[in-house]
């Protein structure tokens, strides 16, 4: 990603360098056509191509709060005593 948003810069910077100095260019035409040219686009692309890390990023921090907020998994025995006190917990038919 970083490789094409260098190299789309590189051929700004050089267009805003042929606008400054071409017989009938002009300082702020230069500043014009690199910020339409190349701030613009590359930024834009950044963007576009920075969404799978964002996403990322987000859906780890969201499991990091999760796994902060579960309270700790009780004790083997009290999962024994409350699956027997549950009636509905058990598999056998009602006849």
């Amino acid at each position: 990603m970083y490789i094409v948003i260098i190299a789309w810069m590189y051929v700004a910077v050089l267009m805003a360098v042929a606008e400054a100095v071409a017989p009938n260019g002009s300082v702020f035409g230069a500043i014009m056509t690199f910020a339409l040219y190349g701030l613009l686009p590359a930024g834009l692309l950044a963007y576009i191509l920075g969404t799978p890390a964002r996403k990322a990023k987000l859906k780890a921090q969201e499991q990091a709060q999760q796994r902060a907020a579960a309270p700790a998994s009780p004790p083997n025995s009290t999962e024994d005593a409350n699956s027997a006190s549950d009636p509905d917990s058990e598999s056998h038919s009602t006849r």
